[in-house]
């Protein structure tokens, strides 16, 4: 009798550092996994190093490594997003039959992913466009997962990613998020709600290094504090490590050593993008991403830095040590709700506009574990889309709303601090406008109108009747009804 060849529940395309980590990953979770790389010397490299974590089936082609995957086939690709995941997915679908599925688990765009599933499920196949946060750490001991594609792919396809994905209070940071693009597209607002936290504890930095006079391991006490109460999250627990950290080649603090140069792969700006086209005032986001655009502009930088008239500032260091740092704690918790608040106002209005009934308590319950913004008051999120799914805006959730009345003296306080000294804090000040804005009775925006029309006759509207009308400016200037 002829021995049945082996087969894998998964198999994963691409073998560079989160490819290898979330293929040890499934097999450390007792699933047999196909590896394959372009560059064979890399499965050979990871089946030298790895073989004795779990049970894969190495591959030196498409067509082996497709052969050596049950049915239905699963593919995980693990590559560079545009042109080289194009590239597998053709390979993978000349190899494949119908009903197999080919996951991209990259940061691609979430257009090409509504793109590329259109094309495969013309040719019979399930694509699902999967969001995987939580770094190389994550897809080693845990990510948070957002797949999209076809819901009956998640039937066979669920069950694997769940098991691997990281677990908060049992439940799986995981879940099927809707059809073609959704996927991607909430993973595209997680790394841009990422670049808002990010930018906003950079900035607590700052205050406290320059206006507070404290040196890096002071802060990096206070972050861990920090950690502890309501801003509770993996992005201000890894503050207070970096902060820590001396250089061992001159003893300084790394933080000093390091170019003040944020680097960026794209999807901050892809958020961005998305909310001008969808009308999504995702201010934070976008003064994060200028941010990081300004940090790298470093000639033009070099060419300003004392070249520029600052006027008078306040020189002197802040009187009281311990208020100014918990004004501060307040002003990057309540900046910090606001970024998560448009990140859902755009993830809301992306679902509409796409028709991807896309849950939001969902996706607070998925980021609770594994991914970089994973933080303590997601909880509290979901509670509030619990108590009302079409809440107009997070802010406005009793619960947050409550937050905001104990944060917002301490928020102004901040920007005039940091105005008086001439300190950046483009996510602070921009969030504290924007919050402004919502609760403002009236906006410029009337005077906008009324020149819009001036020029060029767009119509406004009227507070105390219905319908459209223009002032006739180059006439007598009487009104009439468009």
């Amino acid at each position: 009798m002829t021995e049945q060849k082996k087969l894998a529940q998964i198999g994963v395309v691409g073998l560079a550092v989160m490819g290898s980590n979330i293929a040890r990953n499934f097999a450390r979770h007792g699933h047999t996994v196909a590896v394959y790389n372009r560059s064979h010397d890399k499965t050979e490299h990871f089946m030298e190093n790895f073989a004795s974590e779990g049970d894969f089936i190495p591959a030196d082609s498409i067509e082996s490594f497709v052969n050596s995957l049950e049915r239905p086939r699963r593919a995980l690709i693990m590559v560079k997003a545009g042109g080289p995941t194009d590239a597998v997915i053709e390979q993978l679908a000349d190899a494949m039959e119908p009903g197999d599925i080919i996951i991209d688990g990259g940061n691609s765009l979430y257009t090409d992913t509504i793109r590329r599933e259109a094309e495969m499920s013309e040719r019979g196949l399930n694509f699902v466009g999967a969001g995987i946060s939580g770094g190389e750490e994550g897809a080693l001991n845990g990510p948070s997962i957002m797949p999209g594609g076809p819901e009956e792919s998640y039937e066979s396809l669920g069950p694997l990613l769940e098991s691997v994905s990281a677990k908060v209070d049992g439940t799986p940071c995981c879940t099927h998020i809707g059809p073609n693009g959704a996927g991607h597209f909430v993973k595209m607002v997680h790394n841009g709600i990422e670049y808002a936290d990010m930018q906003v504890i950079g900035e607590a930095y700052h205050l406290l290094r320059y206006a507070a006079g404290m040196d890096p391991q002071e802060i990096a006490e206070v972050f861990r504090e920090w950690n502890s109460g309501d801003l509770d999250s993996y992005l201000v627990e890894i503050t207070a490590e970096v902060l820590s950290q001396v250089d061992a080649e001159t003893g300084k603090p790394l933080i000093d050593v390091i170019v003040d140069s944020a680097g960026q792969k794209g999807t901050g700006r892809w958020t961005v993008k998305a909310a001008l086209d969808l009308g999504i005032p995702t201010t934070g986001i976008g003064e994060a991403v200028f941010a990081r655009a300004l940090s790298g502009a470093r000639a033009q930088r070099a060419a300003t830095i004392a070249n520029l008239p600052a006027g008078q500032l306040v020189a002197e260091g802040v009187k009281d040590r311990a208020a100014f740092i918990e004004d501060v704690r307040r002003a990057l918790y309540a900046s910090k709700l606001v970024a998560y608040a448009q990140g859902f106002d755009e993830i809301k209005a992306g679902s509409q506009e796409h028709g991807w009934n896309v849950d939001p308590r969902d996706l607070a319950t998925i980021w609770r574990g594994g991914c970089i913004i994973r933080a303590k008051f997601l909880n509290r999120i979901v509670e509030a889309y619990n108590n009302n799914p079409e809440v107009e805006s997070l802010l406005l959730d009793p619960y947050f709303n409550n937050e905001m009345s104990g944060l917002i003296d301490s928020w102004r306080r901040i920007v005039v601090e940091a105005t008086t000294r001439g300190l950046p804090i483009p996510v602070f000040a921009s969030s504290l406008s924007y919050y402004d804005s919502l609760r403002a009775e009236r906006l410029p925006a009337a005077l906008i109108q009324g020149q819009r029309d001036f020029f060029g006759a767009h119509t406004y509207e009227r507070t105390d009747k219905d319908g459209h009308f223009h002032t006739l400016w180059s006439g007598d200037r009487t009104e009439v009804e468009a």
